[in-house]
């Protein structure tokens, strides 16, 4: 209960900061505009993204939504069935949440994503956002949850136990 709690308010904190960074870059740049943070290595440079990732998909904002609602409610789903029980997985959790609750924010309320962080200066790659940085850590950390850290015989009894839950209408002892 108290890990729950401690992820709620890791989410709404991760959520926060993502919108006020966008608010503060919508309100004081003009749409294109770019400022020099570190020389070389960091802009921010005010861009409005209709797709995903390097604008795939452009104005299919619906999908981005659907998806996006999918993936939070089977996280959250896979979270109270019990298969989020190691740290690493649990930090991933609640980045991948904070970061497409951040940007559907921005896709239900403005029609777009507000994006900022621009290392263009350094590597030739997308301006991104911290709700981009959230889900992107998170499923980094996911991998490495699968790969080193997964416990294939729990996954197996916590899906026989889901199984029989279901099965007896979810009356069953936890």
């Amino acid at each position: 209960m108290i890990t729950t709690i401690i992820a709620l308010a890791a989410i709404a904190l991760l959520v926060a900061a993502d919108q006020i960074t966008k608010l503060l870059i919508s309100s004081h740049y003009e749409l294109g505009e770019s400022t020099h943070i570190i020389p070389g290595l960091l802009d921010f440079t005010y861009v409005q993204n209709r797709g995903a990732a390097f604008g795939m998909l452009a104005n299919q904002r619906w999908v981005f939504l659907l998806l996006t609602t999918v993936i939070i409610i089977g996280v959250v789903w896979l979270w109270f069935r019990g298969f989020v029980d190691h740290i690493t997985a649990r930090i991933s959790a609640v980045l991948i949440v904070a970061g497409g609750i951040g940007n559907m924010i921005d896709r239900l309320a403005l029609g777009y994503v507000v994006d900022f962080i621009d290392v263009s200066p350094l590597f030739d790659f997308a301006v991104f956002n911290v709700a981009d940085c959230c889900v992107t850590v998170g499923a980094a950390l996911m991998m490495v949850y699968v790969l080193f850290f997964l416990d294939e015989k729990k996954v197996r009894a916590n899906l026989a136990k889901s199984g029989s839950d279901e099965a007896s209408g979810g009356a069953a002892e936890k």
